[in-house]
């Protein structure tokens, strides 16, 4: 009896333990949960801030002000629906987008565009548009400047667009715009590159690179080292929440598209 009696002891010592141990843990992945949540929330609430507060007093900046809004709403869906961490980090992600498209709108009013804004994912090793191009590509002109016109109203911040990178810059027309809705490049987009962008300062690839989605999972590839820095595994598309696909940075019209910055401050 004595020895049945300290294996029954032993055995609910262990299952004890066992259920401890699966509170803790569930009790800390809530709270990872929790503070993810909040981290995002924050950039969130700021963004809003600047979205109801400006508008806009020309192509540009009204463009870049409709895609903050756009990243706004969707970033609030998406911390609403975030069930982990890592969901809850892409909604900042988006947000932190929509920060750039504010920065770009104050930039594109003659503003203070505001202190610097936390390297979105991608943004890095797709470069800068650094001279106007204007090129003629199926029967139209396309364009791309470092600064904001009439001529060049659309803004992107940098980043990746379903796999591949796409410097950031003003252009004409939301050339990378198909690739977010299909999810996939069309033919087409490797010779577009080559003549936008070709032996270009500030973009550190080719469009053979571009084609094959340089850069992809932090590998520079064709990339100069010294500016492939660190991608953070590729492209934002990883999570997918349900109503919304996050794409390679957001989308207008269901893809992508609270508190005041106080004076834009972080």
């Amino acid at each position: 009896m004595s020895a049945l009696f300290l294996i029954v002891v032993v055995v609910l010592v262990v299952v004890g333990i066992v259920m401890v141990s699966q509170q803790r843990s569930g009790a800390s992945a809530a709270q990872s949960l929790d503070d993810a949540k909040a981290d995002a929330r924050q950039a969130i609430e700021r963004l809003g801030g600047q979205v109801y507060m400006l508008v806009g007093d020309g192509p540009a900046s009204k463009q870049a002000l409709a895609d903050a809004g756009e990243r706004y709403t969707a970033a609030g869906s998406q911390i609403e629906q975030a069930s982990s961490p890592a969901q809850a980090r892409l909604a900042k992600q988006t947000a932190i987008e929509g920060l750039y498209y504010i920065r770009a709108a104050r930039t594109a009013m003659n503003m203070d565009p505001g202190p610097a804004i936390p390297e979105l994912d991608g943004q890095k090793i797709a470069g800068s548009v650094t001279e106007d191009r204007t090129v003629e590509f199926e029967g139209r002109q396309v364009e791309a400047s470092p600064v904001p016109s009439s001529r060049t109203p659309n803004y992107y911040p940098g980043g990746r667009v379903a796999g591949r990178p796409v410097p950031a810059g003003w252009y004409s027309e939301p050339w990378w715009k198909p690739a977010l809705v299909a999810g996939a490049w069309g033919i087409g987009s490797m010779l577009l590159f080559s003549s936008l962008f070709g032996g270009m300062h500030g973009v550190p690839y080719d469009a053979s690179a571009f084609e094959s989605g340089a850069g992809e999972g932090g590998d520079v590839g064709a990339l100069d080292a010294g500016d492939g820095g660190g991608d953070f595994g590729g492209d934002a598309g990883g999570g997918d929440f349900g109503g919304g696909d996050s794409g390679g940075f957001f989308d207008g019209g269901g893809d992508f598209g609270g508190g005041d910055f106080g004076g834009f401050d972080f």
